[in-house]
């Protein structure tokens, strides 16, 4: 991983699922790893399942990487097993299990659009290996990172199958 940010967030361990998502910004969960700072919504998506994706923060990095992070919450009545797509399409990347490898972000402006990282085992730098139900009322924290836009881009739009697309604001 330190060929792609020396961050450990693609190191295999399933995400937390809670129903909290209001008071534990900050906050380590059980198997050490923070959850997003949920003081700020950027964007709440829905989709026809009863699935919102709440975006809480589009932060750049020293690195020139930009982390999305955020919630997955089944406000519907039954479980919601989540879609191949999720994944994204890449052959590679589909051998590595679930993810979140299906998010894009597009820079209208700089015409550009930007792909969920790989590590150099081609394993996307996303949540990945979480369960793929998500039971009503729980929610299934997430990550994905991204190349950073150029520093005068302060808007992108966040692309993920299933969900309408949505114009998030980048901080840092």
């Amino acid at each position: 991983m330190t060929a792609c940010g020396g961050d450990d967030k693609g190191s295999g361990k399933a995400p937390t699922v809670s129903s909290d998502t209001g008071k534990d910004r900050g906050k380590k969960t059980a198997e050490g790893d923070t959850l997003p700072d949920r003081s700020k919504t950027l964007a709440t998506l829905k989709n026809d399942a009863g699935v919102e994706m709440i975006v809480y923060s589009a932060k750049r990095d020293s690195g020139g990487f930009l982390t999305v992070s955020g919630d997955f919450k089944n406000t519907g009545g039954e479980g919601f097993t989540t879609p191949l797509e999720w994944s994204g399409q890449e052959e590679a990347v589909t051998e590595a299990g679930p993810s979140l490898a299906g998010m894009t972000l597009v820079d209208s402006v700089g015409k550009k659009r930007y792909y969920v990282l790989r590590d150099t085992d081609n394993r996307p730098l996303t949540t990945s290996n979480y369960t793929s139900n998500i039971e009503p009322g729980k929610s299934l924290n997430f990550f994905a990172q991204f190349p950073a836009p150029p520093s005068t881009t302060a808007k992108v739009d966040l692309q993920f199958p299933g969900f309408p697309n949505a114009t998030i604001e980048i901080s840092g």
